[in-house]
């Protein structure tokens, strides 16, 4: 069952920056966007959620439920906030209990450590889990997550992969996820959605991650660092 339908998205800032892009989200798909810096990604999410203004069609299914893990959020991480803080303030929000709080912060693997912390003295990977947690609290459909590996270590990229994965698994969720990372695109992805300002592809990754269609994407370079798996 499709979840989200995007027809001929364009988006224009102080210049365009999507061109008729087009691609369908299926019940519990796992959707990469890869792409290099400039391409839209974000600016894409951004629209499917609405913060945007844009051109074109996004059709949610009736009833589906967002989450959204961003890259960074804007708020001062100075002030004197910390995790358990901001997940107890979206439990009220939205009427969940504290029973779904202490299984969230367990499915994410927040300790009492990272809990109690300022949220501006998280390093980069608990942040992330931080926000993951804020994200999934109340069960959504379908998660949103731009590069949540971004300025990680490669260690910590593997392990925010798997947590991705597991929770994907466990929670029977969407996920849509913009990555830079080719070897999770084709460990985990269900279709890769390929974009440069306009869509190049979208497909399962095996099928439409061609040598031409890289170069198209990224440019030379990128085929010599990030070779097609057989």
């Amino acid at each position: 069952m499709t979840i989200v339908r995007v027809a001929d998205l364009s988006v224009t800032l102080d210049q365009p920056v999507l061109r008729n892009v087009s691609f369908e989200i299926g019940e519990g798909e796992s959707i990469a966007i890869i792409g290099p810096n400039g391409s839209g990604k974000t600016v894409l999410l951004k629209s499917m959620l609405g913060l945007i203004p844009y051109t074109g069609e996004i059709a949610w299914r009736e009833g589906t439920t967002v989450g959204y893990v961003p890259q960074k959020i804007d708020a001062d991480r100075t002030v004197p906030l910390n995790a358990r803080n901001l997940l107890h303030s979206k439990a009220r929000v939205i009427g969940a209990p504290d029973a779904k709080i202490a299984e969230t912060i367990s499915r994410v693997g927040l300790s009492n450590e990272i809990l109690s912390a300022q949220i501006g003295a998280l390093s980069g990977g608990q942040f992330q889990r931080m926000l993951i947690a804020f994200a999934i609290l109340g069960d959504p459909d379908i998660v949103l997550f731009d590069e949540p590996t971004a300025s990680m270590d490669e260690p910590g990229e593997e392990q925010m992969h798997d947590l991705i994965h597991r929770l994907q698994q466990e929670l029977n969720i969407t996920a849509v996820i913009v990555s830079h990372d080719l070897s999770f695109v084709y460990r985990y992805a269900t279709h890769v959605l390929c974009l440069n300002r306009r869509a190049i592809c979208f497909g399962a990754p095996r099928q439409v991650l061609t040598p031409e269609v890289l170069e198209q994407v990224f440019g030379k370079r990128a085929i010599y660092d990030h070779p097609v798996h057989s």
